[in-house]
């Protein structure tokens, strides 16, 4: 039998759009070398080794953001543990609309995601360093 989605992802980056805030990439230009903001690349190891990352972001996949943020988790990571602005971002900004919405959901703040995403940061020349073995 086939599945009736009553969801789609349109609705759901709609939703997550509509309490997240979105960084525009000349803005955020400015601040990811701020120690006070903590960049988030949410892509897969594949992604980043192909295209590179944002300077001093950290690699997070999307599969482990929960239990990465959580930490009553036995796989939470201190980089989720402070006092800084987080600012997510994937490829194209889909999967950081969402994935903020989530962190926001679990009590993460304050929390943010890059307008367009890593392909709208190297379309307007924003540094990028291969990923760190």
């Amino acid at each position: 039998m086939p599945q009736t989605i009553t969801k789609g992802i349109k609705a759901l980056l709609e939703e997550a759009n509509a309490v997240v805030d979105t960084l525009p990439v000349a803005q955020a230009k400015d601040l990811f070398e701020d120690p006070t903001y903590q960049f988030i690349d949410l892509r897969d190891i594949r992604e980043l080794q192909r295209s590179g990352m944002i300077p001093g972001a950290f690699s997070c996949p999307r599969g482990m953001l929960e239990f990465w943020i959580d930490p009553d988790s036995p796989y939470h990571k201190e980089v989720f543990n402070q006092d800084k602005t987080y600012v997510f971002y994937c490829a194209s900004a889909w999967r950081s609309a969402l994935s903020a919405k989530l962190a926001q959901e679990m009590g993460l703040t304050p929390v943010m995601h890059l307008e367009g995403g890593f392909g709208e940061w190297a379309k307007q020349n924003g540094p990028v360093v291969e990923r760190s073995k």
